[in-house]
């Protein structure tokens, strides 16, 4: 073994890798993504606020004690509904993931327990089970000032109650969240990287100046591409949720919006891929910047756990990433049938895909500049 000829070697590959600006900088710059990104959905899970929706029947004294403990917590945000509304078209239509009720006689009833100790009342929690973290966060809480009152009122004998309500009618688990999402981002990488090859390898093979001797016009290319990568999420979808539905039993209905977030989904995010490989000249590079952008979304757009998860800030920027409205729309329209925000979610993603894909098309190029 030569320890020079191993020297020269590492020095040789560092100077390649120094030569390449680009693919330098993306290789910096992805641990500090990671770091970033982490850190601020970890570091800051302490003092997130998780928002509770509250509707008092009441209106005494003793339901406002209770609120203003509520807000004193620091950890539950209220905000208050209009008793007039009804709660479950309420939840629905806001997509709440916790709601409490206050009913009315509350007050009467805490009342009356100090001459009738079998005078009780219960409050009424509605939670979404698919928000697992945070809504048990938040039933803690609450379940914990509830305990509280009780042995401050009578030593602890259960005057004060909390009954809990799903919002969704039919039991959900992780899987049934984490499915939509995996399919969503494996969508996105399939389409991204694969424009990136199409318009950085080919033009740096030379096949984009061969086409131009050849019959076939830009767009039949394009649209020929796009057919392919079309079949591709199609059979990555349909891979996807065979495995979901006979291994972890995923009830899934196929819907005209689920097949249209597919297809959305794909010149979506084949446009976003042919942007950066018209921007992007060496393949390498462009490989890395497909990934510095694919990467934050897979993990801030809400593909692998719920945004209540995350600090307020982040749950912002989420709201302005492709990705997220691609998840949510495959979530309501496949998984929980919620058909008003599925109808949302998928034309934010079709608006986006206009967008996107067009602006794609026109920068891509056969010529080089």
């Amino acid at each position: 073994m030569n320890p020079r000829i191993i020297g020269m070697d590492v020095l040789f590959s560092i100077k390649s890798w120094w030569r390449s600006r680009g693919t330098v900088f993306w290789s910096l710059l992805f641990p500090i993504m990671l770091i970033l990104i982490f850190g601020a959905i970890f570091s800051g899970t302490g003092s997130t606020n998780f928002s509770v929706y509250v509707q008092d029947h009441d209106h005494s004294a003793m339901s406002s004690q209770l609120m203003d403990i509520m807000n004193k917590t620091g950890v539950l945000k209220i905000t208050m509904v209009n008793e007039s509304e009804n709660v479950t078209k309420y939840i629905k239509d806001h997509d709440i993931k916790a709601f409490l009720v206050i009913p009315n006689g509350y007050a009467q009833h805490i009342n009356q327990s100090f001459v009738d100790p079998n005078s009780k009342v219960n409050l009424t929690f509605y939670y979404d089970p698919t928000e697992t973290s945070s809504t048990e966060i938040i039933r803690s809480v609450i379940s914990n000032i509830i305990q509280t009152m009780n042995m401050g009122l009578s030593n602890g004998r259960n005057i004060v109650g909390l009954s809990t309500q799903s919002t969704i009618t039919e039991k959900f688990n992780y899987i049934d969240f984490f499915i939509p999402g995996m399919i969503g981002f494996t969508i996105m990488q399939q389409a991204i990287y694969g424009s990136i090859e199409r318009n950085t390898k080919y033009r740096k093979d030379g096949i984009l100046r061969k086409l131009l001797t050849t019959p076939i016009t830009r767009s039949e290319w394009i649209l020929a591409k796009m057919t392919f990568m079309l079949f591709l999420s199609f059979l990555t979808t349909t891979i996807a949720l065979a495995v979901g539905v006979l291994v972890w039993g995923v009830k899934v209905n196929i819907t005209p919006l689920m097949i249209l977030t597919i297809v959305s989904s794909s010149f979506l995010f084949s446009g976003i891929g042919m942007i950066i490989g018209r921007f992007v000249k060496e393949e390498e590079t462009a490989d890395m910047a497909a990934g510095a952008i694919s990467f934050p979304m897979m993990f801030l757009a809400g593909t692998f756990f719920p945004l209540a998860q995350m600090p307020s800030f982040l749950q912002t920027i989420a709201q302005v990433l492709p990705l997220y409205y691609v998840n949510e729309a495959l979530r309501n329209s496949m998984i929980y049938m919620n058909q008003s925000l599925a109808i949302t979610n998928a034309a934010i993603v079709l608006v986006f895909a206009v967008i996107f894909f067009v602006a794609g098309v026109l920068l891509t190029k056969w010529r080089e500049d």
